[in-house]
């Protein structure tokens, strides 16, 4: 049977780990425009590749399951990434929570009950989980448990102020999901972990730094080891270990991969930009 790599979000990250883990298999890229799906569908085919594509709203769950129907009928899935979201300099701070914690923890649901023996996922998430003050147990279990058609009426979730403190929570809620949701996935003998990047060089990343937080953004650049930005390959080669059996052995983690910048965030100097 076919195996099929599910990728959605059609940017630079998830481009470049589907690359690594797709040549003999199926790639189906969703986005919520089908025109940038499209377009990474052509410059994947002419590099050798199979691929379908299929619009989804990841925030919509009729969407989800359209999209999750439509991997099915095309075979068994092997691999799924997760690299949709929105920026909270983008959208409000409840379109923020709608799409990248409701959305995620739907797509988890949905394409849980699809995976088999052997099926592994990676969520990309982001460093700005870490950004948060420590929430407590209790906060923490409710955010990574409350089923997911109750998860934005928590009560945490009202007082959030602004679309950056949104996109915080989800990327906690995030990687507090896809550590419950490994229980469920390590049962069927399937694994799923998240990677949490700094700043990586995409188009996004690129209007951010030209934008009113771009000061922020070279401020954190600052702060890595390296004195620059990841690039989308170096997240690639990351997902492309924890996909293959070369990270069989890791399931319900969370790889933080920013360079040292949340580090230097709570524990560098003290006129650090925050």
């Amino acid at each position: 049977m076919t195996e099929v790599v599910v990728l959605i979000g059609a940017g630079s990250i998830g481009i470049a780990i589907a690359r690594r883990v797709s040549a003999g298999k199926t790639i189906l890229v969703a986005d919520l425009r089908q025109e940038n799906a499209e377009r990474v569908a052509k410059t994947l085919r002419e590099a050798g590749y199979n691929v379908e594509t299929a619009t989804v709203d990841i925030a919509e769950r009729v969407s989800v399951q359209a999209l999750a129907d439509k991997a099915r009928q095309m075979g068994t899935i092997k691999y799924l990434i997760h690299a949709a979201g929105v920026s909270p300099s983008q959208v409000d701070k409840e379109t923020v929570l709608r799409v990248d914690l409701y959305g995620t923890a739907l797509i988890l649901d949905i394409f849980g009950d699809l995976v088999t023996k052997g099926s592994s996922a990676i969520v990309i998430s982001s460093q700005s989980g870490y950004r948060l003050p420590a929430l407590g147990a209790e906060k923490d279990s409710l955010l990574a448990t409350t089923p997911t058609e109750e998860l934005l009426d928590l009560e945490m979730l009202s007082d959030v102020k602004d679309g950056l403190e949104a996109y915080q929570y989800a990327k906690r809620g995030n990687g507090l999901r896809v550590q419950s949701q490994a229980v469920h996935w390590g049962k069927k003998g399937a694994r799923i972990n998240t990677i949490s990047p700094g700043i990586v060089m995409t188009p996004l990343a690129l209007d951010e730094l030209n934008g009113p937080r771009g000061a922020g953004y070279k401020a954190m650049i600052a702060k890595t080891v390296q004195g620059r930005a990841c690039t989308p390959d170096e997240i690639g080669a990351l997902g492309e270990f924890l996909l293959r059996e070369t990270g069989s052995f890791i399931n319900g983690s969370d790889f933080l991969m920013d360079g040292g910048v949340t580090a230097n965030y709570w524990y560098g100097d003290v006129d650090e930009v925050r």
